[in-house]
């Protein structure tokens, strides 16, 4: 009796524990050897999107924003004001100034400044 017993605490143990080389548990050292392998995280950070007429909505989003502006769709608009986002979008260059020229000063005035 004391044979059967031994026996089938044996098989008990080796039915319920996994080989420790298959070993799924988790602990610090995996966590130092490899990374989370997730798509997307837990996290979420509140959001405020405007939409192009103005309107706001509250939502959560997975990178830190506070506010995100949908694009505006530039052929709905008026010609006058389609005109006016793209000159402030792209400014005209700048003139280039002009150079002063030495033509109509007096050398001898600053003559005193010269080292000899």
């Amino acid at each position: 009796m004391a044979a059967s017993r031994a026996l089938s605490a044996l098989r008990l143990l080796a039915g319920s524990r996994p080989p420790l080389a298959a070993s799924a548990r988790s602990n610090s050292n995996r966590a130092a050897i490899g990374h989370v392998q997730r798509q997307r995280y837990g996290r979420l950070y509140p959001l405020l999107l405007v939409s192009t007429d103005g309107s706001t909505v509250r939502l959560r989003y997975g990178e830190p924003k506070r506010i995100l502006m949908m694009p505006l769709d530039s052929n709905t608009l008026p010609e006058a004001e389609r005109k006016a986002r793209l000159r402030r979008q792209f400014p005209s260059k700048r003139k280039a100034k002009e150079e002063e020229t030495f033509e109509g000063i007096d050398l001898d005035t600053y003559k005193k400044f010269w080292k000899k």
